[in-house]
This record gives C-alpha cells, sequence and structure tokens, in this order.
C-alpha cells in the first residue's frame, strides 16, 4: 500500500450491540426486561446484559448505571479478527480517536475490540470475538413481554446527512431508502450490511444524538401486546408514538421512551436488500406518507429529543445543529424535522 492510498475498511457484518448509560438500573431493569421482554444474560451491581430471544451472541444491550442518561456507545460485529485491525488503521487514518479495548477489559462477552469517535461524532465500537449463549429461538415458555427477538438498528441524529452517507458508503454499506427533495436534497437515509433495511439510519438534526435503537419481533401483534401491556398498567405514558405503518422501510412500528428518556422503536415487516441489484427507494420529502404510511401525525418530542453521546472519555460530546433549514417540511419514517 502506498503512502497516499486508503487503508481497507472493515469488513462490517451487522449492527450488534448498545451500551446505554441509565440513572436507575432497578427502573431500566423493568422496561426493558420486564416489558419489553428482553432475556437478562449477565447482571453485576451497576450493570445488566440484555439479549433477545432469536439472538446467539452474549448480548444486543448493556445497561450501565450512572450519574447521566447517555448512549455509551453503539458497536458492529466485524467478520474476522483482522477485521478490528483494519477498524483500527482506517480511524487513525481519518484521524479520529482511537482506543483498543482488549479482551476482558470493554463489555462482558466481547473479544478484542477498538472503539472510535467516528467523523459523525459517534462513539462507535467493532469487534469479532463474542461468547456464544443457549440458543432460546424455541423456549416458547421463557417468553414475555412484548417478546422481542433481536437488535435490528441503530437511528442516529447528524447535522451532515451527505457526510453520513458518504462516511458509511466508505465502510461499504449500500443504501436502501432515501428521503429526496425536489433537486435531490438528501434529507435522511437508510443504509445496511446484514440483508434488511437496514443497519443504521441518519437524519437530518442536531446531533451527534442517538434517536431510537431498533428492535425486532417476529409479528405485528406483538407490536400490539406491547402497546397493550403498558396501557393495562396504566403506564401508557411510555407510549410517544405509534402503533403505525412507515412508509420508509414498511414497517410496522412502536416508539417507546424509558425511564430515562432513552427511546426505542419495536419493529416488524420490513423486506430482503441482499439481492446484487438491490435499487434504492427515493422517497420525495413532500409525500406524507414517508413517515407514516396511513397519515398519522407524528408527536413534536419524536422530532426534538433524542439521547447525547459520550466521548471515549465519558465526557458529553457536543451537539451541532443542523445543516439544513427544515422548517418548512416534515422529513422522513426516521426524520427530524
Amino acid at each position: 500500500m502506498t503512502a497516499s492510498a486508503a487503508p481497507a475498511a472493515p469488513d462490517v457484518i451487522r449492527s450488534a450491540y448498545a451500551q446505554l448509560v441509565v440513572t436507575d438500573l432497578s427502573k431500566a431493569r423493568w422496561f426493558w426486561a420486564d416489558m419489553l421482554g428482553f432475556h437478562v444474560q449477565h447482571e453485576e451491581s451497576d450493570a445488566l446484559y440484555l439479549r433477545g430471544s432469536d439472538e446467539l451472541t452474549h448480548h444486543s444491550l448493556v445497561l450501565r448505571e450512572g450519574p447521566e442518561a447517555a448512549l455509551d456507545h453503539i458497536a458492529y460485529r466485524v467478520r474476522t479478527p483482522e477485521d478490528v485491525d483494519k477498524a483500527e488503521e482506517f480511524f487513525t487514518r481519518l484521524g479520529r480517536p482511537v482506543r483498543r479495548v482488549p479482551a476482558g477489559q470493554g463489555a462482558k462477552g466481547i473479544g478484542d475490540a477498538v472503539r472510535v469517535v467516528d467523523p459523525l461524532g459517534f462513539p462507535v465500537e467493532f469487534f469479532h470475538e463474542t461468547e456464544r449463549v443457549d440458543r432460546l429461538i424455541q423456549r416458547y415458555d421463557l417468553r414475555h413481554g412484548a417478546e422481542v427477538a433481536r437488535l435490528d438498528h441503530f437511528n442516529i441524529c447528524t447535522p451532515d446527512i451527505p457526510a453520513a452517507y458518504a462516511h458509511y458508503k466508505s465502510l461499504g454499506f449500500g443504501c436502501s431508502e432515501t428521503i429526496e427533495g425536489d433537486e435531490h436534497e438528501l434529507y435522511a437515509a437508510w443504509m445496511y450490511r446484514k440483508q434488511t433495511v437496514h443497519d443504521v439510519a441518519f437524519t437530518g438534526g442536531a446531533g451527534p444524538r442517538l434517536h431510537h435503537l431498533g428492535i425486532a419481533t417476529h409479528e405485528s401483534h406483538q407490536v400490539l401486546r406491547c402497546a397493550d401491556l403498558f396501557g393495562a398498567i396504566r403506564k401508557e405514558h411510555h407510549i410517544e408514538r405509534g402503533p403505525g405503518r412507515h412508509g420508509v422501510s414498511n414497517a410496522f412500528y412502536l416508539y417507546l421512551r424509558d425511564p430515562d428518556g432513552h427511546r426505542v422503536e419495536i419493529y416488524t415487516s420490513d423486506y430482503y436488500t441482499g439481492d446484487p441489484d438491490h435499487e434504492t427507494y427515493r422517497w420525495n420529502v413532500h409525500d406524507d406518507r414517508r413517515r407514516d404510511f396511513w397519515g398519522n401525525a407524528v408527536v413534536e418530542s419524536w422530532y426534538k429529543e433524542a439521547t447525547p453521546v459520550l466521548d471515549l472519555r465519558g465526557n458529553a460530546q457536543a451537539v451541532a445543529d443542523s445543516l439544513l433549514d427544515e422548517s418548512a417540511v416534515r422529513v422522513g419514517a426516521d426524520g427530524l424535522g
């Protein structure tokens, strides 16, 4: 490789897990484990490690207690141990903060990893090795709450959508859908490595902030059951939006807020994107069906509120305003306006 050649990007497999800072671990356990149905794989005095019923890796969500609610990091699994080294070189060459996290010094069950702050300002981990766990796919007797199956995607708020698109394109991500203006201005994009609609979506708004975690269920009745469960115990205030049907992604959805305000989407019914000639579906920003296929209104909090993110030292990242003036339009099924 010549001195000017770009380093090879790591071969990302999929979105793998997120680590959230919560201020009350018992309340967080009630929401994520008891109500949504995550299985508790491991617990410590200040942390819970959770997974869905379909997941064979150690966890897809870490809840760690701390003084301020925030996103600690999102994580992608890469194909080989050598791809962890590639991630380190890739982001070092970009001049980004990079920290090696040896096995045993990061999240439990995760091997050697690299943690970076990417060009968008997000804390992102890349790892390959992870502890395998018992198969729960047919342990119907253990299912409870909304019976969540797996982590599906991250949705992030960023002020510069073209830059976000370009960065993830450089990591080898495909693009399933976009929201664009009449002159093809890019308002939002949904990008993937696994063969579904997205592993990450980014939409215009003040950032870096985490908009939500997308959690998949198998069937729409489990999304409805989730809403019924919160209503039955008079905790319906945790429901922020839905149930509904997105135009973008076709997903049947429900958005909730946990006791700290972290947003989660319970999600089903998207589609396959694995063909090599899969084309990007482009929505016009003036099409009202893009954010809700049935035309339902979107609450203001969903547009404006999101979770702050931390740097590699655990400090809150500064937030920049959006580069686009979006006051005249509402943007996207996962968009901010």
